[in-house]
């Protein structure tokens, strides 16, 4: 491994005063850890001290805390943040957390922007529990259009429901944007995209910063569509709730190995996802940091004896919506 450059003091020693500013340490700790690993191919190696650093952080804070659904996909079952993992002091409410140390990691290998650290907590049992499932197909938009789509919008020609959108919009369908992440599986959904005349925002990766920012009535994505993680469509599910908008999601099993494996757990293959089924109630809170450039964070910023990072900080009980920006002395 090389040699690593000066430590950055996160000022998360100590427990922090209240949980929410605990799981912006979680995340702000895991992009520090993960930006210094920035366009140096090394994916798994960015991940792994990302995940590290949340993990540290996380156990810091006073609460009894157990991930739903862990990181051990991504690393082959070496995360400290696996499925059932427990994380902080041991004492304190009882949460179910779940987190994603870099929800674009390919694009921190690769030095591209729109990679961001997410954690998001609620009480015990609140969450849904998405294991074994690997995928399903999601689509998400802001308060203006959250009560004028249905369930059947999944299952509904996508030129309809660019139509409803950009109709409740007051725009043409040539003015939405539309988020789908720049996969194999999606090569006929964007061409229905195209041919009905609405922009499409092709990303390689990053479905949670899409998922938030087309939930986002001041970001520039109208919709999100498309089949991505399921544990990552439990993380946007989080914000999503939090900032009005609506998500409808299904599994989507991509194998027959996965669907089987889906049905044995009891999954209902046909349910139309909601918010509220997926994360319940409103004392949850959601944080995400920037790791590099994206149209909703600050990546992070190095500035000789300082770094600075970015934060999305979502509430649901008080409905708050705050910015962080945050200096760490190097050490």
């Amino acid at each position: 491994m090389p040699d690593q450059p000066s430590r950055v003091e996160t000022g998360h020693r100590q427990p922090p005063p209240h949980p929410g500013l605990g799981l912006v340490r979680a995340t702000e700790s895991a992009a520090l850890a993960a930006a210094r690993w920035l366009g140096k191919g090394d994916r798994n190696t960015a991940d792994q001290a990302a995940q590290d650093a949340m993990a540290e952080a996380l156990n810091l804070m006073p609460m009894q805390g157990r991930i739903i659904s862990g990181e051990e996909m991504r690393l082959g079952g070496n995360s400290p943040l696996d499925s059932q993992a427990k994380v902080g002091t041991g004492k304190g409410p009882e949460l179910d957390v779940e987190v994603n140390a870099i929800d674009g990691a390919s694009l921190v290998s690769a030095g591209q922007g729109g990679a961001i650290s997410v954690a998001a907590f609620a009480p015990k049992g609140a969450l849904w529990h998405a294991a074994p499932a690997i995928y399903m197909d999601k689509i998400v938009v802001d308060r203006t259009v959250a009560g004028d789509l249905g369930p059947e919008a999944l299952d509904a020609p996508t030129a309809w429901v660019l139509g409803v959108v950009a109709r409740t919009k007051g725009k043409d369908v040539g003015d939405l944007v539309v988020f789908i992440l720049d996969r194999p599986r999606h090569h006929v959904l964007i061409e229905e995209v195209r041919h009905a005349g609405a922009r499409v925002a092709l990303r390689p990766a990053g479905d949670i910063s899409a998922a938030v920012m087309a939930a986002d009535p001041s970001c520039a994505i109208d919709i999100m569509m498309g089949k991505g993680g399921a544990s990552e469509g439990l993380l946007s599910a989080c914000a999503v709730k939090i900032l009005g908008g609506a998500m409808l999601a299904r599994l989507a099993p991509m194998s027959d190995t996965e669907r089987e494996a889906c049905e044995g757990a009891g999954h209902d293959m046909d349910q139309v996802l909601t918010c509220g089924d997926l994360v319940a109630g409103d004392d949850i809170f959601f944080t995400a940091t920037g790791v590099t450039e994206t149209p909703l964070l600050r990546g992070v910023r190095y500035h000789g004896d300082y770094v600075d990072t970015h934060t999305l900080v979502l509430r649901a009980e008080t409905g708050t919506r705050r910015l962080i920006s945050t200096e760490h002395r190097l050490t």
